[in-house]
C-alpha cells in the first residue's frame, strides 16, 4: 500500500490540509506553519501531485481511501480537515464517508455541486512543454507564458517544475493521468450524503466557485455549516488574504 507524502508540523490535535488541482502541500507551507502553533498539521500531497505516488487511476473515491489509509498509518483521530478546491471535494467526501474520524471540517472555495470541466486551457498549455527542448526553468516559463496570461496561475504551475535528474526538468504532477481524468475533478458530492459535524465554508469575495444558489445544497449536505466570505480574494483565498483566512479558521476552531 502506497502512503501519501506529507510534511508534519507542530503538535496537538491533528489538522490535515488538502491542496487543490495541480497543487501540492508546499502551497500551504506558510499557512500550515501558522496553524502548527496550536495543532499537529499534516500538509499532504494527494495522488498524482507533489511528491506522492503517480497512478493511472484518479477519482474522489480513490483519494478518500488514500486519505483514510494515511490517517490509519499515523493513528490519527478526532481530526480537523481542511480542503481547498479539489482538496475540498476530497474533504467533503471523506467527512460523509468517515464522519466518526472528523471533528471539524473546513472547505475553502468549493461547493458540493458538479462543475463543468474548465481546465482544458491549462492542460493544453502544459502539453506544449517539451522538456528536451525547454531544458531551463526560464524556457519552460517562456512557453507557458504564451498560453497562460494570469500571472498568479502561471507562478502556481511553475512551482511544479523540478529537476528530475541532472539536466532534466519535469512536472511534479502526473500530467498524463490528470488529462485523462480531468472530468473527475468537477464531480459532485454523491446525493443524499450528510455530515452533521461543525463545518465552515470559506468563499473568496471575487470568486464564483461558491454562489448564492449553492447555499441550499451546502446546507442539505452539511447540516451544521456556516459560509463566510474572505474579502479581496479570489479562488486562492488563503494566499490572497492570509490574515482574514487564518483568523476565520482560528475563530471557528476555538
Amino acid at each position: 500500500m502506497k502512503t501519501l507524502h506529507s510534511t508534519i508540523l507542530g503538535s496537538g490535535q491533528p489538522f490535515v490540509i488538502l491542496h487543490g488541482y495541480f497543487g501540492m502541500s508546499d502551497n500551504w507551507k506558510s499557512m500550515g506553519t501558522m496553524f502548527s502553533e496550536n495543532f499537529e498539521v499534516h500538509l499532504i500531497d494527494q495522488r498524482n501531485h507533489g511528491r506522492s505516488f503517480h497512478s493511472d487511476d484518479f477519482d474522489y473515491e480513490l483519494m478518500v481511501e488514500d486519505l483514510y489509509n494515511y490517517i490509519q498509518h499515523y493513528h490519527l483521530e478526532y481530526l480537523i480537515l481542511l480542503g481547498h478546491s479539489m482538496g475540498g471535494k476530497v474533504a467533503m467526501q471523506f467527512a460523509v464517508t468517515y464522519p466518526e474520524l472528523v471533528d471539524k471540517l473546513i472547505i475553502a472555495d468549493i461547493s458540493p455541486r458538479f462543475y463543468t470541466p474548465h481546465h482544458e486551457d491549462i492542460l493544453a498549455a502544459l502539453n506544449v512543454v517539451n522538456f528536451s527542448l525547454q531544458n531551463t526553468r526560464k524556457k519552460v516559463e517562456d512557453v507557458l507564458r504564451i498560453y497562460i496570461k494570469d500571472e498568479g496561475v502561471l507562478q502556481f504551475l511553475l512551482k511544479n517544475v523540478y529537476w528530475k535528474s541532472k539536466g532534466k526538468l519535469a512536472f511534479r504532477f502526473n500530467l498524463q493521468s490528470l488529462m485523462e481524468h480531468n472530468s473527475e475533478v468537477g464531480e459532485a458530492l454523491p446525493s443524499f450524503t450528510r455530515f452533521s459535524g461543525e463545518t465552515l465554508f470559506l468563499k473568496g469575495e471575487n470568486s464564483n466557485y461558491i454562489t448564492e444558489n449553492d447555499k441550499v445544497l451546502i446546507e442539505a449536505h452539511f447540516t451544521n455549516s456556516n459560509i463566510i466570505t474572505i474579502k479581496n480574494a479570489g479562488h486562492w483565498l488563503h494566499a490572497e488574504n492570509p490574515t482574514q483566512f487564518y483568523e476565520e479558521v482560528i475563530n471557528f476552531l476555538t
